[in-house]
């Protein structure tokens, strides 16, 4: 894979913002936009602990989708107090996702503001990812292409990002969101991965307080180096092709592949996996040729 550095900025106006990355769509990272948050200096484990501890959560691993499962079920349960302390006896493949910080502990918005960034956020939806040592998400990107920022806090995490023109390079299933699941973005096997050869994307570490801007329908892939958490902001998608596609995964897509895992059950899981691989040898056997 071909990874450039994300760019970074100290801090930036609204409308440089939108002049050098929101209009051309390129990734960045804010090193210090959120300096002034009580976040800033309060949001660690520990913080979260004090003020969520009672509160079960639902955790999910790295395991591959399995029809058994059921769609997006959790794959344990258990107290915020209990999980930190296992965040950091540990390394543990549990992690926290979509986890709606106004609806579970209301008294986490006064430790934050939305930024200016020059597009109208989706106020609704904060969410919070929770993650330990080594545990990561799969490839993949959001259902509805929005523009994303992700605040992350206490420890490290690394990111690798592809705007949706890599797409054909990186074995992804059909129906879904997602790459296929064997795929170790930390550290391929190009032997059995050839097309991610191909894969032109973007990296960096994210440490505490910073901001990353994701673009419309960016691929991403997160890992923790250490544990830690992050929260997402989103503003919609504002090209008419990305909000097509958002319409569509919204209300076909999803909805056909849960009737299909129904009908099918695992065999429509596999088949899926199977086609990941072979459409997209195909893919890198032309670019091989050229």
């Amino acid at each position: 894979m071909k990874l450039a550095d994300i760019p970074r900025v100290k801090n930036i106006t609204k409308d440089d913002f939108i002049e050098n990355y929101f209009k051309p769509q390129k990734p960045v990272v804010l090193e210090q936009a959120i300096a002034d948050w009580p976040a800033f200096t309060k949001w660690n484990l520990d913080y979260m602990k004090e003020v969520a501890g009672d509160i079960i959560v639902p955790l999910y691993d790295n395991r591959p989708v399995q029809h058994k499962d059921g769609f997006n079920e959790p794959h344990a349960k258990m107290k915020m107090a209990d999980y930190v302390d296992l965040l950091k006896k540990e390394p543990t493949k549990y992690r926290i996702f979509l986890w709606n910080i106004l609806k579970e502990v209301p008294a986490l918005q006064k430790d934050y503001t939305f930024p200016d960034f020059g597009l109208r956020l989706l106020k609704g939806l904060p969410m919070l990812f929770f993650g330990g040592r080594d545990s990561y998400t799969f490839m993949h990107y959001d259902i509805d292409l929005a523009n994303i920022f992700h605040f992350h806090f206490d420890g490290e995490k690394e990111v690798v990002l592809f705007p949706q023109s890599e797409t054909k390079k990186l074995y992804k299933v059909p129906h879904s969101l997602i790459t296929h699941e064997s795929i170790d973005f930390s550290n391929p096997d190009y032997q059995k991965w050839p097309a991610l050869r191909h894969a032109n994307g973007f990296k960096t570490t994210l440490k505490h307080g910073e901001v990353l801007y994701m673009p419309e329908g960016f691929w991403h892939y997160m890992k923790y180096i250490t544990p830690g958490f992050s929260m997402s902001l989103r503003a919609l998608a504002r090209n008419p092709k990305n909000l097509g596609k958002a319409f569509y995964n919204i209300l076909i897509m999803r909805h056909y592949d849960v009737l299909m895992r129904k009908l099918k059950g695992q065999d429509w899981i596999d088949a899926k996996n199977i086609r990941a691989i072979t459409d997209t040898n195909k893919n890198v056997e032309a670019l091989d040729e050229n």
